[in-house]
């Protein structure tokens, strides 16, 4: 096994306790005994297994020979896959579940409140409760060197190019993604060689759940405000990601861009919260050609785009120290990924993958299921998909898109959460009225049970302005609506957080094997 450069071969992934707790600002939880739990001869339950990282998580468990079982009332491909693992999985949250399979750990989702009744049931059984991201840091622990990367946009895509990254350079990798990735064929990859070795994850800031990881190498990709009912202001934000890095052990790579607006303060914070720290950790900065540290010198990785071809999909070099690094041509189109690719080329690098292949991986990635998602074709027009649900994110993709031919452009958004629709109300606004038209259903919320806006406040708003906003109370309104307009030589696009919206693109152009993973 080749050895990665940036960890010392004797040493483990640990961080003081004492530290930890004061800079997370709560009692971390027990990570070896919730580890122990992942073993032969144990029974773990996931609550709401179906979910794109918990169905993942359980396949994990199961792997390790954990008894596994969960339960999730939406039916899918996922549920249905690991029903055929021998994983058993009850369609209703009910806590004569618990009776029947007799856990020694519970697992939930961000989605599973406090008042679900397999969580009430285990916790009269005083069978211990765990956040997925506490049981994903959990795993963490049990590998010798980690990856992890975060940021508000781009952290699957990033996280996925990496992986092919280490794959081609024979790195074998154990890879979590909050998304499936074709060469997967699931959310996550297993290390061939069965040895925890190299563990790369994708760590969310949602609800602080990144304070649960640690690694040898960490990338902040980008802080823009964002999960207004877990951070308020973008400040509180900026907090958590500065409390992120003031976890990680000293020693520790931490990539961040050069041009992101919001990481001085983040460095301001992280001397307050923790001081002396950053004098601990080793930093890389990337970004554009021209951009610079703090200290005036030159980023560490940066890039030049020399050009993009007919589908919109650029050809850029790729810097380091100032020296041509490697020159690559993406399969995905937009600047935004030729930042998360030179991000993901940092990382790769400093796991020891080499230049060309690098170049080869990047070549070969053609996205993430859901991140600018090639479903089909329907009438003789391109449908795509897209997780864009923040403005930011909304409006690259739909400037990235203008790159691609078409007769016209239809573009459909699905905003996600009402907090997140109402806090940047004005955002989305901006980000959607130059588009015309733009399709808007309601809004999908799986987790906040007030609905305190509505899509039509947006459209009423974007035609108010003078802009061309149609509103669907439903995506099967939106969805007949798309099979009456769309003509040969269209380009479709459908962004949104909630598979809902974006399940629109698959029964549009009939595709339905991508949901099925395979061992």
């Amino acid at each position: 096994m080749k050895q990665l450069p940036f960890f010392a071969d004797s040493d483990v992934i640990r961080i003081d306790r004492l530290t930890s707790e004061r800079v997370a600002g709560e009692k971390l939880p027990d990570y070896d005994a919730i580890a122990a739990s992942i073993a032969p001869g144990k029974t773990i339950f996931f609550i709401g297994i179906g979910g794109i990282s918990m169905s993942g998580l359980a396949e994990y468990a199961s792997r390790q020979g954990v008894r596994c079982a969960g339960s999730d009332p939406a039916e899918n491909a996922r549920t249905a896959f690991l029903q055929q693992q021998d994983i058993l999985v009850f369609h209703k949250h009910d806590a004569s579940n618990i009776d029947q399979v007799k856990p020694d750990l519970v697992v939930f989702s961000n989605a599973v409140f406090t008042d679900n009744p397999e969580r009430t049931r285990a916790g009269e059984l005083d069978i211990p409760c765990v956040n997925r991201s506490v049981f994903l840091g959990a795993i963490n622990r049990m590998f010798r060197r980690a990856i992890h990367i975060t940021g508000t946009n781009g952290k699957t895509t990033t996280t996925a190019m990496c992986a092919l990254m280490l794959m081609e350079a024979g790195l074998d990798p154990m890879v979590h993604l909050g998304a499936e990735l074709r060469e997967f064929r699931s959310t996550i990859r297993f290390s061939e060689s069965g040895k925890q070795e190299l563990f790369l994850s994708e760590a969310c800031e949602y609800q602080c759940g990144f304070y649960h990881y640690e690694g040898t190498a960490i990338a902040i990709l980008n802080i823009v405000h964002d999960h207004i009912d877990s951070f308020p202001t973008i400040d509180d934000m900026i907090d958590a990601f500065a409390r992120f890095a003031a976890l990680q052990p000293e020693n520790t790579y931490v990539l961040v861009p050069s041009d992101d607006p919001n990481i001085p303060a983040m460095l301001r914070r992280l001397e307050e919260v923790r001081p002396d720290h950053s004098k601990t950790l080793k930093w890389l900065w990337f970004g554009p050609d021209g951009s610079t540290k703090p200290c005036g010198e030159p980023a560490d990785f940066t890039y030049r785009i020399i050009s993009y071809d007919d589908s919109g999909h650029p050809s850029f070099q790729l810097y380091k120290n100032g020296s041509l690094f490697t020159l690559a041509q993406l399969s995905v189109i937009g600047e935004f990924n030729v930042k998360n690719a030179v991000a993901a080329a940092a990382l790769a690098d400093l796991a020891g993958a080499t230049p060309d292949k690098i170049r080869i991986a990047l070549n070969k990635f053609h996205g993430a299921e859901g991140r600018f998602t090639y479903t089909g074709r329907f009438n003789n027009a391109d449908i795509y998909v897209d997780y864009a649900h923040h403005p930011s994110a909304v409006e690259v993709t739909v400037e990235a898109i203008r790159n691609m031919p078409a007769k016209r452009f239809w573009i459909c958004f699905q905003p996600m959460t009402y907090s997140r629709t109402l806090g940047f109300f004005d955002a989305f606004v901006e980000s959607l009225y130059k588009v015309r038209p733009v399709l808007i259903s309601e809004v999908f919320d799986n987790r906040e049970k007030n609905a305190t806006v509505s899509s039509k406040d947006i459209c009423d708003r974007i035609n108010e302005l003078g802009g061309d906003a149609r509103y669907f109370e439903t995506n099967e309104a939106l969805e007949a609506y798309l099979r009456r307009v769309i003509e040969p030589g269209d380009v479709v696009l459908i962004m949104g957080g909630g598979t809902n919206v974006l399940d629109v693109g698959d029964r549009l152009t009939g595709r339905s094997d991508h949901m099925t993973p395979v061992s």
